[in-house]
């Protein structure tokens, strides 16, 4: 298995409930940016049953230190 470092994003966008769109502020462990988006992708449709066309990323950014999981 390869061993990849992984960094924490902040992640915050917004997510469509009923009518209304309700803001989320995430941590995410990833290797990279495009990973961290796709990881939100993943745990908005899995824990709350939403199409990516109901989930929208308006922000990453790197926070601070590195991590060996996911929260």
């Amino acid at each position: 298995m390869i061993h990849m470092d992984l960094m924490e994003f902040t992640v915050k966008g917004e997510f469509r409930m009923g009518e209304d769109w309700k803001p989320y502020t995430k941590v995410i462990a990833a290797p990279n940016e495009a990973q961290a988006r796709e990881r939100i992708f993943t745990i908005m449709g899995s824990k709350h049953r939403l199409k990516r066309q109901y989930v929208r990323i308006t922000e990453v950014t790197p926070a601070e230190g590195d991590v060996r999981g996911n929260r």
